[in-house]
């Protein structure tokens, strides 16, 4: 299966950076923290059009946006919010450093972040790690762990300065016949298992090349690459290289295992469970939550809803699948109870009306059986903040 580009966010149209710089500080200031406002502009951009935000903030406002939500916020929100903050390398960067950190090593957080990225994502890591921490990743990667599996995973970081992985190049058949034979003399074939040509092809090649060299390796043994890994390798490495291999099968997949085994067993595994659903929220998310429903016979969100403290993961889970929907409910909760929730009434109506407002406005009407238009006319607002807000909705 080819990899999938099927992310769960997208960024708006007619993005503005200030507008939403104001808005964010809008809502960190005074008494309280709108974490509404927080989770509905943060949730629905593009990490680069958060980048912008930031350095927007800090033009208009001489402060580290970062430093600012933090203050405001805190737990696994908190946690949640500065991960979407920070540019993707910087906060894997940032994860894999925890990992390595302290007593003992994450081995499965190495082997979810390293043996599953493209060239181009493990070179932009890499730099960023010397960057951060003034210290290459391969040095700290090696000094905490040992045997075949750091020198797989040593293969894999320095696959930049080696060529490795170009998922560019095409696929050269003859060439995925000729490593398909390697593998299967240095394993199957042989007494014992010789894992450095195993280590090679499958740090080196690009997940389309892999996808060739498993076929052909079929053809010539008879079973496939990840049951001779189960039966020839063992440990730490088996799991490395099986992870590549369910990667190039179905990458989708394979991240639902780890979201599963997060939120199983005694507590959830937080700190996965974030990693997971941000760094993939802008690849393929959507796809990652149509393979849990698969293998689990339950959604993603439901899931998240149940393990999850806090709302921010949910809400990126959640919106892909009806995003007008979600913001539909949004307006009929600012309008429901005692008094208005003026603010996001406006900034939903405001910051939608050139992205899906129509779309909103269905979805409210089915719903609730009624119009947005009439909810709006017959709730509390009045004179020209209700003829604004009408006129922004356009006909019923």
């Amino acid at each position: 299966m080819a990899t999938v580009h099927e992310p769960t966010v997208v960024g708006v149209a007619h993005f503005n950076a200030a507008e939403d710089a104001a808005a964010l500080r809008g809502a960190m200031k005074g008494f309280g923290t709108d974490e509404d406002a927080i989770i509905e502009i943060l949730t629905s951009r593009s990490n680069a059009q958060r980048q912008a935000i930031s350095q927007a903030f800090t033009l208009e406002y001489g402060r580290d946006i970062i430093e600012d939500l933090k203050s405001e916020l805190g737990g696994h929100f908190e946690d949640v919010i500065v991960a979407l903050m920070l540019p993707p390398a910087e906060y894997l960067c940032k994860e894999l450093h925890h990992c390595m950190e302290g007593m003992g090593t994450d081995e499965k957080v190495l082997v979810e972040i390293l043996c599953t990225r493209t060239k181009k994502e493990i070179a932009e890591i890499v730099e960023a790690y010397e960057r951060l921490y003034n210290r290459p990743l391969a040095e700290h990667m090696c000094s905490e762990t040992s045997g075949d599996f750091r020198r797989l995973l040593t293969l894999i970081v320095t696959a930049k300065k080696q060529g490795a992985r170009d998922e560019e190049a095409g696929v050269d058949q003859a060439r995925a016949a000729e490593a398909a034979q390697q593998l299967y003399d240095a394993g199957e074939a042989k007494w014992g298992t010789d894992e450095e040509i195993f280590n090679k092809i499958l740090a080196h090649e690009s997940f389309g090349q892999l996808r060739a060299i498993f076929e052909e390796y079929k053809n010539i043994a008879g079973r496939t690459i990840e049951q001779a890994i189960k039966a020839e390798i063992a440990g730490e490495l088996s799991e490395a290289l099986s992870a590549i291999v369910e990667c190039v099968e179905n990458q989708a997949a394979w991240f639902a295992q780890r979201l599963r085994d997060a939120m199983q067993g005694l507590g959830t595994d937080d700190r996965t469970l974030i990693r997971i659903v941000v760094s993939r929220s802008e690849r393929d998310l959507a796809a990652i939550k149509r393979e849990y429903e698969v293998l689990y016979d339950k959604t993603l969100g439901s899931e998240v809803r149940e393990s999850a403290p806090f709302r921010v993961c949910l809400v990126s889970v959640e919106c892909v699948e009806n995003s007008a929907a979600w913001f539909a409910k949004r307006l009929r909760s600012s309008m429901q109870g005692g008094g208005t929730e003026d603010k996001a009434l406006i900034r939903i109506i405001v910051n939608r009306s050139e992205i899906d407002l129509a779309a909103v406005k269905r979805e409210y009407e089915s719903l609730y059986d009624k119009t947005l238009q009439s909810d709006v006319a017959q709730g509390e607002t009045s004179g020209d903040y209700r003829k604004a807000l009408i006129a922004l909705l356009g006909p019923a």
